[in-house]
C-alpha cells in the first residue's frame, strides 16, 4: 500500500491526512492557521503537521511518497513557490523548508483545484468539462477541462474574485464587490451577525456561537429573519453561478465546503434559480450537485494529485 499526506491549507485551519492510493484517508488532523504569526510560522506548522500526522498513524514520514499542499491562492508549482495568498498575506513563499524538514518530496496546487480533483476522483466522473465552487472562507473554482485549468501563469480560476456587485463591499484582494464577499460561508456569518443586530427579536439571537449553519437552522424553525438571510444568500450563491455556467457550460457543477451540507434543500433551490436565469434554454443543462467529501476533498485531491 502506498500513502500519501494531502494538507488543506485554509484561512482558518490547516487540515492535514494521511491518504492511501485508493484516497481513502487514514488518518485526519487540524490545527488552526496561525496568521497573526507570518508566513515561516505558517511553513513550519504544516511541516510539523505532517510529522505528527505520521506518528498518530505509526508509519515514518519515509514511507510517505510525497505531500501535496492545497493553497488558497496563486501558485507557481514548478518551482515550489506559493506567489500570492490574499487571506494567507503570503507573497512568493518557498514550500521548500517543508521538503527539508520532513525529507519528502512536496507539490502544490490551488486548494480548489485540490478540492476539485478530489471530488472528480470520488465522482467517478469521466465529464470532460468539470467545476467544483468551494464555499469556504472565500470562494475557491477549481475547473476541469481534460486537465485542470489555471492558465498559462497559473493564477486562472479566480471565480470568486469576479465581481458580483460593482462598488460593493471590500475584498482582501483589492477589489469592492467580489463573489466571494458575498456567498461565501465567511460573508455568511457576516450576513447572520448583521442581521441579528438588526433583528434582536430573532432566535438567531440566543446562540452564542453564530457559524455557517446558524440561519439554515434558525429558518428550519421558521425564523423570519433567518428565512430572509437564507434566501437572499442562495440568490447570492446562484447569481455568481449562473455567470459561471454562462462562461463554461461545464456538464457537471459541484458546491462543496461546508455549506454544502444543507445537501438537496439548499442545492435545490440554487440549481432552480440557475435554470431559470442562466443563458442556456434550450439544450441540456449542467448537472447542479452538492460535493461527496465536503471538507475533505481538498486533502484527497492534493494527495492523490
Amino acid at each position: 500500500m502506498k500513502y500519501y499526506i494531502g494538507i488543506d491549507l485554509g484561512g482558518t485551519n490547516i487540515a492535514g491526512g494521511l491518504v492511501d492510493e485508493n484516497g481513502k484517508i487514514l488518518k485526519k488532523i487540524s490545527v488552526p492557521t496561525e496568521v497573526e504569526r507570518g508566513e515561516n510560522a505558517i511553513i513550519d506548522n504544516i511541516a510539523d503537521l505532517c510529522g505528527k500526522i505520521c506518528d498518530e498513524s505509526n508509519i515514518k514520514l519515509s514511507q510517505v511518497e510525497k505531500i501535496g499542499i492545497g493553497v488558497p491562492g496563486t501558485v507557481d508549482s514548478e518551482n515550489g513557490m506559493i506567489m500570492f495568498a490574499c487571506n494567507l498575506n503570503f507573497n512568493k513563499v518557498s514550500i521548500k523548508p517543508i521538503e527539508e524538514k520532513c525529507g519528502v518530496s512536496v507539490k502544490i496546487l490551488n486548494d480548489a483545484d485540490a478540492a476539485a480533483y478530489g471530488e472528480y476522483v470520488a465522482s467517478g466522473s469521466k465529464a470532460d468539462s468539470f467545476i467544483c465552487i468551494t464555499l469556504g472562507t472565500g470562494i475557491g473554482s477549481g475547473i476541469i477541462n481534460g486537465k485542470i485549468y489555471n492558465g498559462f501563469n497559473g493564477a486562472g480560476g479566480e471565480i470568486g474574485h469576479t465581481t458580483l456587485i460593482k462598488d460593493g463591499v471590500q475584498c482582501s484582494c483589492g477589489r469592492k464587490g467580489c463573489w466571494e464577499k458575498y456567498a461565501s460561508a465567511t460573508a455568511l456569518v457576516a450576513q447572520t451577525k448583521a442581521a441579528i443586530k438588526n433583528n434582536p427579536e430573532s432566535i438567531m439571537s440566543k446562540e452564542t456561537v453564530i457559524n455557517g449553519q446558524t440561519a439554515f437552522r434558525a429558518a428550519d424553525k421558521g425564523d423570519e429573519t433567518a428565512l430572509k438571510v437564507v434566501e437572499k444568500y442562495i440568490e447570492y450563491v446562484a447569481e455568481g453561478l449562473v455567470n459561471v455556467i454562462n462562461i463554461f457550460q461545464p456538464k457537471n457543477v459541484v458546491i462543496g465546503g461546508g455549506i454544502s451540507r444543507e445537501g438537496e434543500p439548499f442545492i435545490s433551490r440554487v440549481r432552480e434559480f440557475v435554470y431559470k436565469y442562466d443563458y442556456n434554454k434550450y439544450l441540456d443543462k449542467t448537472e447542479i450537485t452538492a460535493a461527496e467529501l465536503f471538507n475533505d476533498a481538498g486533502i484527497v485531491g492534493a494527495a492523490l494529485y
